[in-house]
């Protein structure tokens, strides 16, 4: 049996929307929210599989399984943007890891295949917040102005279904917003569609975008700015969104939106870097127990109330 993992974010699941498009097979699916990244964990303890695809999940945060797969001689193909540490040397594994922060892994997939899904590889690459990237590939295949916006509003929908705390805060579990794309091979076509999820999609983020509307910083310097959101499931759901579009406003500074997690004990928090500085976030983040993520942008699972103020320190020092 094959098996398909895959974040649950725009860039994960676009990646493999790709990959199925050219390459169709029958697999078993895993992925979860955006922040369920130890996915092949759940692969390594199947007695039926034979081969693995892995897309944008951190190859460090999955050594381990990856590792007892390899040792099972089980055939995988890696690919993925975020901090790998040591990749196995290994004839059962073909891997393509590029860290660069103008990369995600919809990009490195449509490198693969020769560009033959580009339109949905953009959407994605706007769903990550690479606008300039997105922009300069869209130009050069000459997307119009009014197309080029749409799919920066589809990536970024979709994007922003991937967050929550579990699927239950997510307006469609990722696996079946997968299986829900997978028949249009081209992104315009659900724009043409009226009972298509980019219409579900839009309107659960507009209801949900007007609670962010007023919000101010919690804190603020000429380095970072930081915002607070209420443990409610609408707080979850727009927080990543939120930080790409905060990061958008203002791109010589670093961002951090705190949600407040269900049980009020800590937060999860989403880090931004600079847009014209796009390193360090994950450096940032992966100095507290469950951080971790991408030079341009990370996260921490669980940062301990206690730990805001030195959270707020270490992210402004970084970017003094």
């Amino acid at each position: 049996m094959h098996y398909d993992v895959f974040n649950g974010d725009a860039d994960g699941i676009i990646a493999l929307l790709q990959l199925r498009l050219a390459k169709p097979i029958h697999s078993q699916l895993i992925t979860g929210v955006k922040r369920d990244t130890a996915l092949l964990r759940q692969v390594e303890r199947q007695p039926d599989v034979t081969s693995v695809s892995v897309l944008d999940i951190s190859l460090e945060k999955n050594i381990d399984a990856l590792s007892a797969l390899l040792a099972r001689k089980v055939e995988v193909f890696y690919c993925d943007h975020h901090r790998a540490g040591d990749i196995p040397d290994s004839n059962y594994l073909t891997s393509r890891i590029n860290t660069d922060s103008e990369v995600c892994t919809s990009l490195l997939v449509n490198e693969e295949l020769n560009g033959r899904y580009l339109h949905w590889a953009i959407a994605a690459a706007y769903g990550d917040n690479l606008h300039s990237t997105a922009d300069k590939l869209a130009i050069e295949n000459e997307v119009s102005d009014a197309d080029r916006e749409y799919l920066k509003e589809l990536g970024t929908l979709i994007n922003y279904n991937g967050y929550g705390a579990s699927v239950e805060d997510l307006h469609i579990p990722p696996v079946d917003l997968y299986r829900q794309l997978l028949p249009f091979e081209s992104p315009f076509q659900l724009r043409e569609d009226t009972s298509s999820p980019y219409y579900q999609l839009k309107s659960a983020y507009q209801q949900d975008r007007q609670f962010v509307d007023k919000l101010s910083p919690v804190e603020e310097s000429s380095n970072i700015r930081v915002f607070e959101l209420p443990p409610e499931a609408w707080a979850r759901r727009i927080s990543g969104v939120f930080g790409n579009e905060l990061a958008n406003q203002e791109p010589n500074k670093a961002h951090a939106v705190l949600t407040l997690n269900p049980n009020k004990n800590d937060f999860t928090v989403s880090v931004r870097a600079p847009l014209n500085n796009r390193v360090g976030a994950d450096e940032v983040c992966c100095q507290f127990v469950t951080g971790g993520g991408r030079k341009a942008a990370a996260g921490i699972n669980q940062l301990p109330l206690t730990e805001k103020a030195v959270f707020i320190d270490t992210l402004n020092r970084y970017y003094d």
